[in-house]
Order: structure tokens, then sequence, then C-alpha cells
């Protein structure tokens, strides 16, 4: 029997945000200026940093927070086999 304990998997997830041209789209109005939160291990520590950052911006209704789920662009069949 091992000891050894299985770490879950990485999927990664990457929190960005900015200001909208429109508040129907999803152009930015300085793609210098966008602000790169990081990048997460999974969807709830994700999740708990886009609502920080969603929170602190609420006064701007342009300002927009995502959630990228870069695991699925960097496997997108999900079979592990990246490349």
């Amino acid at each position: 029997m091992s000891d050894t304990v299985k770490e879950p998997k990485q999927l990664l997830h990457l929190v960005f945000g900015g200001e909208l041209e429109s508040l129907e789209g999803t152009d930015f109005t300085d793609l210098q200026a966008l602000d790169i939160v990081g990048i997460y291990p999974n969807y709830a520590e994700a999740e708990k940093a886009w609502r920080a950052k969603a929170q602190s911006t609420v006064d701007n209704a342009h300002m927009r927070y995502f959630i990228v789920h870069m695991h699925k662009l960097l496997d997108p069949d999900g079979d592990g086999q990246f490349g």
C-alpha cells in the first residue's frame, strides 16, 4: 500500500478584465490596460478572485472581469495528452 496522496488534476483558469467599449460587447477600450488577475488551479479559486475584482469595480458599469477555462484550451479533447 502506498502512502502517497494523489494531487487533484490541475484545471487551470485565467481571471482577467478591463473596461469594455460597450455594455453589449466584449471589445476592450485599451488592450494595454487589461488587468491580468492571475491563473488559478481550479474553478473555485478563480471564482473567488473574479468575485473580488468584480465587486471592487462595481461602480464602473463598463468594467468587466472574465474567467477563461485554460484547461479546455490546452486539452480540448480532455484526454490529458497536451500538444
